[in-house]
């Protein structure tokens, strides 16, 4: 994957070259009904009813495989292969949880209704026909489910030691199934050992970045997804896949429109650290994966994320420390921000937001923030496009 710098060819319409035909004049113009359902959310910036926050109990490091080398940090990769399939630290896992219960405080006091899911036992092993892994934890709502309009989809997830990743969010599906909200899935990855590049290497500079993931068959994580109505914004990662994007494409249908984007990232893994809109017209960016915007966000205001000042020894298992671009929007003026990021604080205020304030460095450990650790279940507002 190569950093291109053509708007118009780098930041193509999916839509188009998956051929899902074109979107009817009248039905841009005219708004989808919204029907009384649990599950009612179209972008990230419309008023916030309802979320599911996810939780660190049992988090563990799963089983070793090259799957996980290309995204980790290169200082992470030798803790999580001497480590494998042990608990992570308690007192790590403790301070997280703190936050998180901090963090459910603040949006119930919002007016936010918060769901959680089940403990699993990230230690026990299990197996497929051709591999054993162990888990990983159900920290992170945002990777593992999808959320458009009246509808949760089960993402098919790249890693083996997250086979069963929505398993801890089951009782909450069903109860949203039986309320009215549709339920579904990508196709179960057999994830064999035909999907993964087991020559995997760094990129050389001026290389195109390799992705350690083939396209033996379908996978996607949702944090790889930003909703802004009509308009989808996915990249190919080292957990989605080009077969990914195109099954939900066509799973979606002709009321969406993906945009796949080429960014300046050398470990791509999820999009909500690099391309965050923020409400109609405003959009948050990583200011070095992304030399050239899309062509498609001319007319918004672009914000360049603050560098983030995470402390270098903090410990950060699974992600860079511009995991501070990955806040939460609760409308299109309240944003969820960490404590301790003073300069994302001054930012957001500075550009008319109220940031609300919450600790949260602990949870960073574990590879995401606010948005990472939920998935906004309900929000206000209706299907409509913004470009």
């Amino acid at each position: 994957m190569k950093t291109s710098t053509e708007p118009l060819d780098s930041y193509s319409s999916y839509q188009t070259s998956i051929k899902l035909g074109p979107i009817l004049e009248e039905q841009i113009t005219s708004p989808v009904k919204v029907t009384q359902c649990p599950v009612n959310s179209y972008n990230e910036w419309d008023p916030l009813e309802e979320v599911i926050v996810g939780i660190v109990d049992g988090a563990s490091f799963p089983s070793w495989h090259i799957a996980m080398e290309a995204p980790l940090p290169e200082d992470q990769r030798e803790i999580f292969q001497k480590n494998a399939g042990r608990p992570f630290p308690a007192e790590r896992i403790a301070a997280a949880k703190r936050e998180l219960e901090e963090f459910v405080h603040i949006l119930e006091a919002e007016g936010v209704k918060v769901r959680r899911p089940v403990p699993m036992d990230q230690l026990q092993p299990y197996s497929v026909p051709g591999w054993v892994s162990t888990g990983l934890y159900d920290a992170m709502p945002r990777d593992v489910l999808l959320v458009f309009g009246n509808e949760i989809i089960e993402c098919p997830l790249a890693w083996r030691s997250r086979y069963y990743g929505t398993f801890a969010f089951r009782p909450i599906l069903k109860e949203y199934f039986h309320a009215g909200a549709k339920w579904s899935a990508g196709p179960k990855p057999e994830l064999k050992d035909e999907l993964y590049d087991y020559e995997w290497r760094e990129s050389k500079p001026g290389e195109p970045t390799r992705l350690v993931i083939t396209e033996f068959e379908p996978t996607f994580e949702a944090a790889d997804f930003i909703r802004c109505g009509r308009d989808i914004f996915a990249q190919k990662s080292n957990v989605t896949n080009e077969f990914g994007i195109e099954w939900l494409g066509r799973h979606l249908g002709d009321d969406y429109r993906i945009h796949v984007c080429d960014f300046n990232d050398p470990h791509p893994m999820h999009i909500d650290a690099t391309l965050v809109p923020l409400a109609p017209g405003k959009v948050l960016i990583h200011p070095e994966r992304v030399p050239v915007m899309p062509a498609i966000f001319k007319g918004w205001d672009v914000f360049h994320a603050p560098k983030p000042v995470i402390p270098h020894e903090h410990p950060l298992y699974m992600t860079s420390k511009w995991i501070n671009m990955n806040i939460l929007m609760l409308d299109e003026e309240r944003v969820i921000v960490e404590r301790q990021d003073e300069p994302m604080i001054k930012a957001m205020k500075e550009w008319g937001f109220k940031p609300i304030l919450c600790n949260f460095r602990n949870f960073n450990s574990f590879g995401g923030s606010f948005h990472c650790a939920t998935l906004d279940v309900r929000r206000q507002g209706t299907l409509q496009s913004y470009f």
